[in-house]
């Protein structure tokens, strides 16, 4: 499926995207565009092409053809120190040194900003505070990292995200490996974020949250949309492989998914 792309405005966009490794493509002809201000979800079963469509994204990953554009920019001809100042990536199996604080490792945040003509100075000190606030971790902010649980550490990944004031945020299953009320936190948080973001998800109630979905399978983009409007019984029966219909949650009105093995 190609998707229509609506590239005027966009503040990321990718155009017949396709990525393949010897010979397998693991991503084919991929269009979309993201909007300023809006929390796209990338959805699909396992192997279906999120995590590539993201580190493609983020410039992690060179496409085999297509393009990616960061503000109108081919993200190809940019500096990785250009980019790194736009856009922040939180990837799956994110790490960071244990001989080091949570402090310090935000504070690494900030190296796309430093250069022996801007050395750090007071309002790098002001951005890792805000942001280690931003993520609820202030009361953290001098303990080991290896002392740290796995929502700490994720949240301090997002953290040091933060920490380079990103324009855009993309975050491959942030809350994978963590706890139900950890996920729950760490989407809260990102939600609110004063940032673009994009967000591989597993959980597709979680995933309701967002602007729009961009379902993924096989490593093609089969629906872009409203999650109301994505997320149909047919879609989820030839994508997800399960019968599903929606219910209202009484306490909020909040509509929600009941998915059943097929």
């Amino acid at each position: 499926m190609n998707a229509s792309t609506d590239l005027l405005g966009s503040l990321l966009s990718a155009t017949g995207l396709s990525y393949a490794v010897k010979g397998a493509h693991l991503l084919r002809d991929v269009s979309l565009a993201i909007r300023p201000g809006e929390n796209l979800g990338i959805v699909g079963p396992n192997g279906s092409g999120k995590s590539t469509l993201i580190r493609l994204l983020s410039g992690i990953a060179t496409p085999t053809s297509g393009e990616v554009r960061l503000d109108g920019r081919a993200l190809s001809a940019l500096q990785r120190r250009g980019i790194a100042q736009r856009l922040a990536v939180v990837e799956q199996h994110a790490e960071t040194s244990d001989s080091i604080s949570l402090r310090q490792a935000v504070e690494l945040g900030r190296t796309p900003w430093l250069s022996a003509l801007a050395p750090w100075a007071d309002h790098d000190d002001r951005i890792v505070d805000q942001a280690i606030a931003d993520v609820n971790l202030s009361h953290l902010s001098h303990r080991a990292w290896h002392t740290l649980s796995g929502g700490e550490r994720q949240r301090a990944h997002i953290a040091r995200a933060l920490a380079q004031r990103p324009q855009i945020l993309l975050l491959d299953e942030p809350t994978n490996h963590l706890d139900i009320q950890q996920q729950l936190s760490i989407l809260r948080l990102v939600h609110q974020l004063p940032v673009t973001t994009v967000i591989a998800l597993h959980d597709l109630n979680q995933a309701l949250a967002c602007d729009r979905l961009a379902v993924m399978d096989g490593g093609q983009l089969v629906a872009l949309g409203s999650p109301f409007e994505v997320l149909t019984p047919e879609r989820l029966h030839a994508t997800f492989g399960v019968t599903g219909h929606w219910l209202t949650d009484p306490f909020d009105g909040a509509r929600i998914l009941r998915l059943r093995s097929t």
